[in-house]
């Protein structure tokens, strides 16, 4: 019986997401907002957040939060915070924000709090916007939630809507030569879900851009490919390097 309720719970909860789900994605917006969106040195943008959720190693349920701030173009983090925090809601496919995002966007809260003038412009969130299984992914519900523009960036590619690493893909990714270069992922239903880029001369894999909040596709790959020092873009990877680091201090990991 213990087995069934169990099973029952869990079938309550998804409904409640997918309700949840439905009615945070009718919020989203897919286009540019802001006056520094439209134009090409993105004039007028001063700070850019960085989020990512770094687990302890074999721990499914303790995890360290992080958001960054740093400033563009230079890239200098202006502002950090790193906070442990233990996820209780359970690894559902399709609705991972639920598990993840509530701890990421009560870190926008506290900055929020306590120093308004360093609230970033824009979030890169290390995982995936509008390229998800519902169209729905991180990025649009941390975007959502926090009225903030928000992009995805993601290591790796997500496999909805018929994308998947086939001969034609891996050609595309071949024809990738330099730094900046990019091609659209069109899924299926003919829509594009979001692009592949090639983001410094080094990188030797793309990372997979798409839309969280509040910027188009087009803006989000522009910046995107501005913030790469390195294969990721520097919000993202000083968010994971901190964390990391955090987690080591804290848990005293060697």
């Amino acid at each position: 019986m213990a087995a069934a309720s169990e099973g029952e719970s869990q079938e309550l909860l998804l409904r409640q997401w997918e309700r949840r789900q439905v009615e945070l994605k009718q919020q989203m917006i897919d286009h540019d907002t802001e006056d520094w969106q439209n134009n090409e040195v993105f004039e007028g943008l001063e700070r850019i957040g960085g989020m990512d959720l770094s687990y302890i190693k074999g721990d499914e349920v303790n995890a360290c939060a992080s958001l960054v701030v740093l400033s563009y173009p230079d890239l200098k983090v202006v502002y950090e915070e790193c906070q442990m925090v233990c996820l209780n809601a359970p690894y559902i496919p399709g609705f991972l924000a639920f598990r993840e995002t509530p701890f990421l966007e009560e870190a926008v809260r506290r900055l929020q709090d306590k120093d308004p003038s360093l609230l970033p412009q824009v979030i890169f969130a290390d995982g995936n916007g509008i390229l998800h299984h519902r169209e729905f992914g991180v990025a649009c519900h941390l975007g959502v939630l926090t009225d903030l523009p928000c992009i995805g960036v993601a290591k790796n590619l997500l496999h909805v809507d018929g994308l998947e690493e086939k001969d034609l893909l891996k050609e595309k990714v071949k024809d990738l030569q330099k730094g900046g270069n990019a091609f659209s992922l069109t899924g299926s239903s003919g829509k594009v879900l979001g692009m592949a880029l090639k983001s410094c001369e080094k990188s030797t894999k793309p990372i997979y851009v798409s839309v969280g909040h509040r910027i188009s596709l087009d803006t989000a790959l522009r910046l995107t490919h501005s913030c790469c020092k390195y294969r990721v873009p520097e919000p993202i990877r000083q968010a994971d390097i901190r964390s990391r680091e955090y987690i080591r201090e804290k848990v005293h990991i060697p």
